[in-house]
Order: C-alpha cells, then structure tokens, then sequence
C-alpha cells in the first residue's frame, strides 16, 4: 500500500474518531478538503499556539463542539474543525488570515460572508450553531398561509410535491446558503399544484412586487445544486445593496471599494437611476468594487468628511479604504459611461494624482511652458513570512500639469473605521 495512502487513512481515521468523541477536529492539508467538503456546515477556530486568544477560546470551542455534536445525531451536518496557522501555512493563506483566532463558516463547501463575531462562550457559539442548523424553508399548508409572504421581502417558492423526494433536499441547501438574503417557503401536496403550469418549479418573487407579478421561474433542473445556487443567488443578493450600520462590518470585511449614492430616505428616483447606471455599465467589476445606496441622514459623517451636507445630496463618491473620491456632479451620471470612468480612475490611479495635483492633460498650456515632471510611486507587490512582510515600490516620473496650490490630501476613508474591532485577535500584520 502506499505511505501516502495509508496516512491519508489514518489522519481521516483519527479525525472520525475525534469528531465521534465530540472535540474539535485538527484539520491539515492531507485531510481539510475532505472533511470540509464532507459536511454541510463547518466551524472552523484558526488559531497560533502562541496567541493568548487562541489559548483562552481553544477549550471553549472544544466544549461547544461536544455540546452541539451530542444534540446533532445526523452524520456529516456539522464539524467543528481546528486550523493551526504556524503549521498549515497554506489553509491560513488560502482563506486570508491575519488575526488569531479568526473564526469561519463554511456552508456547503463555500465561506459564508460572515464570520462568527459573537461573544465566545460556549453557550452563545452553541445557540449560534443551533440556529444555522434550522431549516430556513417555511412550509405553506394552506391557502392562507400566503399571508405570511411578505412582499417587501425578496422570496423564493417552492411549489415542490413532497418534501421526502431529493428535490427538496436541493432546495433546502439552497436555502440554507441564501437564508440571511432571502425568505425560502415550500408548497407541497395538492397546494403545489396552484403553481405555475401546475408543474413543480422553484419561483423568485422580488421584492415589493405583488405575488403574481415579476415573478420569475427557475428554467434548470431541480436537482443540479450548483444551477439552482446560481440562479438563486444572482437574483437574492441584488447588484446594488443598501449599507446599514447592521450590515457594514460584513461588507468591509470583502475588502473592496464602496462605490456609494448618499441620497435622501425619500429618494428613490436616484437610486433607480444610480441602479440602472451601474447594471448597464459596471457589471464587469462587480468583483472588484461594492456597488452601494445609504441613507444621507444616517450617514451624515461622511458627507461632513467630503465636506458636504444633506442639502447637497443625492451625491457619488469611492471609499477606497484609504481616501474618498467625490464624483464631480450627480447630473454626470446620465452621461453614459462617466460612472464608468470614474471607477477605472481609482484603478489606475488618478484619481488620487488628480487630486494632489490637478487634471492630468494633454494639450499644450496658454503659455506654451512645459509640464514639470513629477514623482510617482508604483506599487509591485509583497512577499511574506509568517510575521514579516515586505512591499516592493518603483519611483517613475510623468509630466502632468500642476494646480498652483499646494498638493492636498483626499479625505481619509469613513467606512474603514467600521472594519471589524481587534480587541479580541492577536494581530499577524497590518491590515487594511
């Protein structure tokens, strides 16, 4: 038999016998992905040895997983997994890890967007779990269990004949994933056949739409997970999203840029065109940037920290994480291909040069007099050991024209002080 072979057997071997006892797993390389994609939902605690937070959190964990593995009898629902960042180097990479410990869930193989940031006892990290484990679908027996659809609500049916079939079981992983983005409801029994075509089919309700209206069926099959997952999940978490102070921490921690339309409570006309602007031009950098709508009243401090006021909205402007850029005039937005710009202007940097020293131009000055050259700084790229990291940077010269004032600094960024607080990790590195 081969070594190999016969080590991946027993690393998997003691990691059964571990989860049967009720402990945490110690997960490495030769065994991570096949414990993690062997179970629905999974709890992993990266930790140092050497971390004081890792060492008071390591038997509360451990407890928690005893707890929760003693209440969940069905197999392959839930591990509670071990990560030691010192030695698995390359799970720590993998998933971004900067701070000890950092505690992850993974949903169907996939890192769910947020991370367990709730008080670290055992008994808050159990009735956490417990919660993940219910069943997000809310069934509907009869006619008039529709009220409790809500249609301010983003919805998904289900009109599924049995929930004993495997369809069901597709759905309901679905639904697990998308829980906190949309509310999943099942319609099962002579019921079911109220749905459209009198044919099992999973439908999509928007929000604010009346049940019969706008509504879209799901056009694959029932039982590819990773079809319905997609379909479901473009249509349950919008292009634009609006930032609340309940939701910000989640969406810094994506670490992209906000691009983001402060406009009044009242306001819908701009959002619906900021919308339209942003599915029509910048779909392609739905990767890169966070398309975002806030509240201009709640969010008045940093409107105050671009020097405007609520009399100036509905107004555009990128958190860089570093500095904040104003997009020069709303009015600019029906301009086809401005917003556009813009975005490519933080990418190549000028946004940041125009602003400590002026349009950069291409034509010749009144006087004829040639543009100065100015010092840049490029960025290469990092390297890193396990507490040292070092950047590279390359000085290059251009010839921009220069504003007569001095240069100034933009805006420091707002929302980065919304990131997640670090006063329960022992910090790796800087962060942003």
């Amino acid at each position: 038999m081969d070594l190999f072979y016969f080590l991946f057997i027993i690393i998997n071997l003691f990691s059964i016998l571990t989860s049967i006892r009720g402990e945490a797993v110690k997960l490495m390389s030769a065994n991570f992905d096949s414990q993690v994609f062997n179970h629905e939902l999974v709890f992993l605690n990266f930790y140092a040895d050497w971390c004081k937070f890792s060492q008071i959190l390591a038997p509360v964990f451990n407890e928690a997983a005893d707890r929760i593995m003693k209440e969940v009898q069905e197999p392959r629902k839930i591990l509670f997994g071990m990560v030691d960042c010192d030695t698995e180097t390359n799970i720590a990479a993998r998933f971004h890890i900067t701070k000890y410990p950092t505690l992850k869930l993974l949903r169907n193989g996939k890192v769910m967007k947020r991370e367990y940031r709730g008080q670290r006892s055992v008994d808050a990290i159990t009735e956490y779990i417990r919660d993940l484990l219910k069943d997000p679908i809310i069934e509907i027996k009869e006619q008039k269990d529709f009220d409790n659809i809500h249609e301010s609500k983003r919805t998904v049916l289900g009109y599924l004949s049995s929930k004993a079939f495997p369809r069901y079981e597709v759905f309901r992983k679905v639904a697990m994933d998308l829980r906190d983005d949309c509310e999943f409801f099942v319609i099962t029994g002579d019921l079911a056949k109220s749905g459209p075509n009198n044919e099992e089919k999973i439908v999509f309700k928007p929000a604010r739409s009346k049940l019969n209206e706008n509504d879209e069926i799901y056009p694959g099959s029932l039982l590819s997970y990773e079809e319905l997952s997609v379909w479901v999940t473009d249509r349950c978490i919008p292009l634009v999203r609006e930032i609340t102070f309940e939701n910000a921490e989640e969406l810094t921690e994506e670490g992209l840029p906000f691009l983001i339309l402060f406009h009044n409570p009242e306001d819908r006309e701009s959002v619906k065109v900021f919308t339209r602007e942003v599915s029509t031009h910048l779909m392609g950098d739905k990767s890169s940037v966070n398309f975002l709508t806030a509240d201009g009243q709640k969010f008045s401090h940093p409107l105050h920290h671009l020097g405007k006021s609520q009399k100036d909205l509905p107004l555009i402007a990128i958190d860089s994480f570093r500095h904040m850029y104003l997009f020069p005039d709303f009015n600019d937005l029906y301009v086809s291909g401005k917003l556009k710009q813009f975005v490519e202007d933080l990418y190549s940097g000028k946004l940041h040069r125009e602003f400590h020293y002026g349009p950069e131009t291409t034509t010749k000055s009144q006087s004829d007099a040639p543009s100065p050259n100015v010092q840049f700084v490029k960025f290469i790229g990092c390297s890193e050991d396990k507490l040292v990291r070092v950047c590279y940077l390359e000085n290059y010269t251009r010839n921009v024209s220069l504003k007569q004032n001095l240069p100034t600094n933009p805006p420091e960024s707002t929302f980065r002080k919304l990131a997640p607080s670090r006063n329960r990790y022992t910090i790796l590195r800087d962060e942003l």
